[in-house]
This record gives C-alpha cells, sequence and structure tokens, in this order.
C-alpha cells in the first residue's frame, strides 16, 4: 500500500487512467465489432462505412498510448482487406 504523499495520489491517478484508458479500449473494441458484423452479413456498403468509422477510433487509441502503433495498423489493414474482399 501506498504510504508517501506522491506515491498516494500517484496511485489515484492510475486509478482514473485505467478507467479512461479501459472505456477507450471498450469503445475501439465495439467500433471494430460493428466491422466484423458488418463483413460477415456481407454488405460492402456498410461494412466500408463501419471501417472509415472504425479507423480514426483506433488512431485516437495509439495516440493516447492505449494502443501500440503497429498493433493498430495490423489491424486496420486486416479489416480493410477483409472489406476489400467481399463481393
Amino acid at each position: 500500500m501506498a504510504n508517501s504523499p506522491q506515491a498516494k495520489k500517484r496511485a489515484r491517478q492510475n486509478e482514473r487512467r485505467f478507467e479512461v484508458n479501459k472505456a477507450r479500449r471498450s469503445r475501439i473494441r465495439t467500433h471494430l465489432r460493428k466491422v466484423e458484423e458488418a463483413i460477415a452479413s456481407g454488405d460492402k456498403d456498410a461494412a466500408t462505412a463501419a471501417l472509415r468509422a472504425a479507423q480514426p477510433e483506433l488512431m485516437r487509441g495509439v495516440t493516447k498510448g492505449v494502443y501500440h502503433k503497429n498493433t493498430a495498423s495490423r489491424k486496420m489493414s486486416r479489416l480493410a482487406a477483409r472489406v476489400k474482399a467481399i463481393a
């Protein structure tokens, strides 16, 4: 348990960041899930629209430190390829 005032403050800050990052991660996953569902349904227009909505969310997660840049790029690349493959 934190004893010094600095450690106590740091613990409070960590709790707050954890909540913010958790919400951000959840929002990103929701966007990605919408893309997955559109791909599964075979609706190319919906999948493209969902992908366009998901991309800035995912990149915002990178700038906020929730995801690594390469992880986000890999996810976007794979989703884009799957959307493109819908005939």
